[in-house]
Parts: structure tokens; C-alpha cells; sequence
């Protein structure tokens, strides 16, 4: 198994983000942080530095998950961003920056999949195990993980 990754959850839906976070708590990673909008995000400790950040596309306060990722690649450019999202069509071609899309509902196999593949990437790129169908990956991410 790959390093434990520190993650940020970016969910409005209760249920959804306690489901996300034992789930990644489960795999062995830590959330080191959990926001329901951008002002929420905006709020975070200076000193909170996530790997993968997981972000929903319909947020609270009136944001929403690409003006979300927008900041994290601004404020942390290193991590991975994932939107976590039933409204797949909506993502534009160039996935606003992001680095993939997780599809909801989502199976909690699909999740740990696509946390394995991703832990892999970030620790030791490009992951040495295939990306999982729940995973639909981006060219920012495929460019990341590119072998020169």
C-alpha cells in the first residue's frame, strides 16, 4: 500500500461527507480537513496542506465546486483535485483543473479504488495498478503522471 494521503472533503451533504470521510479513514488516509462551501475552504488553516481534495459540484452558500477548485489549485497547486459529483455532464472538456471526477452514487469500492490509484500517484507516479472505471481522470492528471 502507498503512503497515507491527506485529504480535504468539500461536501454540503451531511451524509455524504461522514460516508467519505470513514471511507478514507478506512484506506488508512487522513482528512485533515472538511468544508461546505468556499468561504468555508477560504476559512482553513494556513497551515493545512491536503494531497487530494475531494469536492462536490453543488455547495452551500451559494459556491459551487469549480469556483472550489479554483482556490485549492491557487492556494495548494500540488494537490489533486476530484469532484465528487451526480452531475457529471455539467464538468466541462477541460475539467476546470481538476484532475478527475468520481461519479455519484458512488460504491464504496469504487471509492477505495480510486483512493489506491490515486495514493500510488501522488507518492510514486504514474500508480502501478490500473485506474479504476469509478474514476474518470483528466489530461491535467495524465500530463502529471507522464514519464518523461
Amino acid at each position: 500500500m502507498a503512503a497515507p494521503m491527506d485529504v480535504l472533503i468539500v461536501e454540503d451533504e451531511m451524509i455524504i461527507a461522514m460516508d467519505m470521510e470513514a471511507l478514507i479513514v478506512d484506506c488508512g488516509h487522513e482528512v485533515v480537513g472538511a468544508a461546505v462551501s468556499l468561504q468555508e475552504v477560504e476559512a482553513l488553516p494556513a497551515d493545512l496542506n491536503p494531497q487530494l481534495a475531494l469536492v462536490d459540484l453543488h455547495l452551500a452558500q451559494g459556491s459551487n465546486g469549480f469556483e472550489v477548485c479554483e482556490h485549492i489549485k491557487e492556494r495548494w497547486p500540488e494537490a489533486l483535485i476530484v469532484f465528487m459529483t451526480a452531475n457529471v455532464s455539467k464538468i466541462p472538456k477541460d475539467y476546470s483543473g481538476a484532475h478527475g471526477v468520481i461519479a455519484k452514487p458512488f460504491s464504496h469500492a469504487g471509492v477505495v479504488s480510486a483512493l489506491r490509484y490515486l495514493s500510488e500517484g501522488v507518492f510514486d507516479p504514474p500508480p502501478s495498478v490500473p485506474r479504476p472505471s469509478s474514476l474518470e481522470t483528466s489530461e491535467h492528471l495524465r500530463q502529471r503522471w507522464r514519464k518523461d
